[in-house]
């Protein structure tokens, strides 16, 4: 039973969160609408990310490589098993992150 009720908790606080947000964006418009200003002259254009797909694929790499070490570590190490898991997924996975900023960024100074 206290199982369901977290789970019930969890998903009433999730709905009530995006509930919130979408009704003040709605109300904001309206308010936005009723001034006379169009909503649309304050959004700003977006440009398209194509680095989207190098940056989940180097983070995902980069944990995959991370799980790895942490492995090599746990083994061959005294480190325990789980802070050499998880420290050596989320520096990996940093890591991927950082070098797809990198990639990035060197190709918009191309442009």
């Amino acid at each position: 039973m206290d199982d369901f009720l977290i789970v019930l908790v969890i998903f009433a606080a999730v709905f009530g969160i995006v509930f919130v947000i979408a009704s003040a964006r709605n109300r904001e418009r309206m308010a936005m609408i009723e001034k006379g200003v169009s909503p649309k002259d304050f959004m700003t254009e977006r440009r398209p990310n194509s680095y989207g797909i190098v940056k989940w694929a180097l983070l995902l790499a980069g944990i995959g490589f991370g799980l790895f070490i942490g492995s090599l570590l746990e083994t061959y190490t005294s480190i325990q098993e789980e802070p050499a898991y998880f420290a050596s997924a989320l520096f990996f996975g940093g890591a991927g992150l950082f070098i797809a900023f990198l990639i990035a960024k060197k190709a918009e100074e191309k442009k």
